[in-house]
């Protein structure tokens, strides 16, 4: 059982991942929720309600209660809370526990309190939120607190938020609905277009981390799938192709691209120079999709670099977000610029 009493969560679409003061990540599972309609009960939670996507009983479904980075089910989803703050820190506190939670940075302030109130309801004493793009620039290691820009581009499983950072704080930024579910939506369409064979989001997903890529020119490989012939509702099995892949995710690739170069055409030019002397910083799982810092850079003529962990920054950036605040709660941000300041000192 983990001692600390302040949590940073990750609330992704795709997953959720936990960080515990002194401790790091200590959790990190689907955001999935095996529901029983007939008894309303929870039946599983994480990883092993994901792994009944597809094969479950009428009674039975396996939901994600957030959709596009919001929460679609509120009940659903304060439960899960629920079920991860447990497993992460244990059911007895002495203390309710302070949790900063992320959010993506254009939803609504509606969309806003309902996290709050379902962090707060599944057991947090005070809950901080936090936007994903400074979460994502602080667990990459950017000091954002320098009077320069830095650019983050946090590529999740709903959303895809991109931001220019100077003084703590966002300057310019977007967020869109297009990330890690779009590009595995994609796939889905693809194969029943092209193939007539029908795939699960979790084969879907395997394509995309095994094949998938955003780049022409990536070197050419292949991959088994199977599914169902659309047609006759037999047992298929096709070979698919790296290129292929590349053809299926054109689109959402090309919306990420559209959203990085809106925010770039938007940024105030003295910070302009900035983000062209240092770049722009890829965070998230989307991050991950084999050529992608390639195509941005390409488009863009910005250098751009993958996180070291891209997966858990925003976890990372969340948890440090609480963990550096001042004892005297003189404000969170100081806090962490504190700690930015020790480091250099060193």
């Amino acid at each position: 059982m983990v001692m600390g009493n302040d949590i940073g969560i990750d609330l992704g679409t795709a997953s959720v991942i936990v960080y515990c003061k002194g401790e790091g990540i200590v959790l990190q599972e689907p955001s999935v929720v095996a529901v029983d309609n007939n008894k309303h009960a929870i039946v599983a939670v994480g990883e092993e309600a994901r792994k009944m996507f597809g094969k479950t009983p009428a009674n039975i479904e396996a939901v994600r209660p957030l959709r596009d980075g919001v929460i679609s089910d509120f009940e659903v989803t304060e439960r899960m809370i629920r079920y991860f703050i447990d497993k992460s820190v244990g059911t007895h506190w002495l203390k309710k526990p302070r949790i900063a939670v992320c959010v993506p940075s254009k939803i609504t302030d509606v969309e806003k309190r309902a996290v709050e109130e379902s962090t707060r309801n599944a057991g947090a004493g005070q809950v901080f939120i936090i936007e994903e793009p400074i979460a994502a620039a602080i667990g990459a290691g950017l000091d954002i607190f320098r009077p320069c820009g830095s650019m983050v581009v946090d590529i999740g499983g709903g959303t895809t938020d991109v931001a220019v950072i100077s003084l703590g704080g966002i300057v310019v930024s977007t967020s869109i609905k297009v990330a890690g579910d779009k590009f595995d939506d994609a796939i889905v369409r693809y194969m029943r277009d092209e193939h007539q064979l029908v795939i699960g989001e979790r084969t879907a997903e395997n394509l995309k981390i095994i094949i998938g890529t955003a780049a022409e020119d990536t070197p050419l490989s292949t991959m088994e799938v199977k599914g169902r012939n659309a047609t006759s509702g037999m047992p298929l099995t096709v070979e698919i192709t790296s290129r292929e892949m590349y053809e299926a995710l054109r689109v959402p690739v090309r919306a990420i691209i559209d959203a990085v170069r809106y925010v770039l055409e938007n940024t105030p030019p003295e910070l302009s120079g900035d983000v062209l002397d240092r770049g722009m910083v890829l965070t998230g799982g989307g991050a991950l999709l084999s050529g992608l810092d390639r195509v941005i850079e390409k488009e863009t003529g910005i250098r751009c670099t993958i996180a070291e962990n891209p997966v858990n920054c925003v976890a990372v950036g969340t948890g440090k977000y609480i963990e550096y605040q001042t004892v005297e709660e003189k404000g969170i941000l100081s806090g962490i610029k504190n700690f930015f300041s020790l480091e250099e000192n060193d």
